[in-house]
């Protein structure tokens, strides 16, 4: 009896070492995650997972990996070394092999990876619109910044659907007033483009003219009839069904505005008061739909 009852104290000794073990480790990641500069979430989908980072940098950029059974494909590798390292970091927690990585419109750190972009984008990436964009942003952000990649890029026709780790992914035409860049359907799911549609006023850096409010609706009505569950982008992350309809309904009544007002001041008031609580910066906006 007293050894089954010393065995019994040494057991619950060990049940409660374990305990403060698991409690400490439990505390330790809640720890990790508030330390980290962005943030993580997953989403399980019909044969693949979907790992969103947000980067919560100053361009509200976001990462993406596709998660197959035999592999990873990453999307956007981020810009900013913090972030490159936070997004590597979570990559080797998976331990999967990396099978490519998909530059479509946000060059990133992703050097001595197997690169892929839309045909025609390494082009556009050297040109002067683009790379000296990216030189503005390195005299900007300096050496917070990673090093941007070297290696040649694989490059995917529109219309070509190429399948990674088990993933089909459909390289269509974004919108086009935007980069000779894709929209992507990745499992036939989930539909990613440049701007993730968000119940907010709509960013002049997306739409900087007149004639790009028809270029996004028309690119926001095909996004709609793909039969996505989800929709992501470059910025803002992941939404769904109900921010692509609130997206067409705004830029309907942009488009609607437009007709109506003959200068900025009058458009913004209007579109004001059409949506009174709606977040961002309908001016702004303005602005740059009566610029000249």
């Amino acid at each position: 009896m007293k050894k089954y009852f010393a065995i019994a104290l040494a057991a619950v000794a060990m049940m409660s070492c374990n305990g403060n073990k698991n409690q400490q480790a439990a505390a330790e990641q809640e720890e990790q995650k508030d330390s980290l500069v962005g943030t993580f979430q997953s989403y399980d989908l019909d044969g693949f997972k979907l790992h969103v980072y947000n980067s919560n940098d100053v361009m509200g950029d976001a990462s993406y990996i596709v998660e197959g059974d035999s592999g990873l494909v990453v999307m956007e590798y981020p810009l900013f070394k913090v972030n490159a390292k936070e997004f590597a970091d979570y990559i080797a927690g998976l331990d999967k092999p990396i099978v490519t990585d998909i530059t479509d419109y946000h060059l990133g750190g992703s050097d001595k990876l197997p690169l892929t972009m839309p045909e025609g984008m390494p082009a556009f990436i050297d040109g002067p619109v683009y790379g000296g964009m990216m030189k503005s942003f390195a005299e900007q952000f300096g050496d917070t910044m990673v090093e941007l990649p070297t290696q040649k890029a694989a490059e995917v026709p529109f219309g070509q659907t190429q399948n990674w780790a088990g993933v089909d992914f459909d390289f269509q035409h974004g919108a086009t007033s935007d980069f000779p860049a894709a929209s992507i359907i990745i499992g036939k799911q989930v539909y990613y483009t440049h701007w993730t549609p968000t119940e907010a006023h709509i960013s002049p850096l997306q739409i900087g003219n007149a004639a790009a409010v028809d270029a996004e609706l028309a690119e926001a009505q095909k996004s709609l009839a793909s039969g996505a569950k989800y929709f992501i982008g470059g910025h803002g992350g992941l939404a769904e069904k109900a921010q692509v309809e609130f997206k067409i309904t705004y830029l309907k009544k942009v488009k609607e505005l437009l007709a109506q007002n003959k200068d900025a001041a009058t458009f913004a008031e209007a579109l004001k008061a059409a949506y009174p609580e709606l977040p961002g910066d309908a001016d702004a906006l303005a602005q740059a739909l009566y610029k000249k």
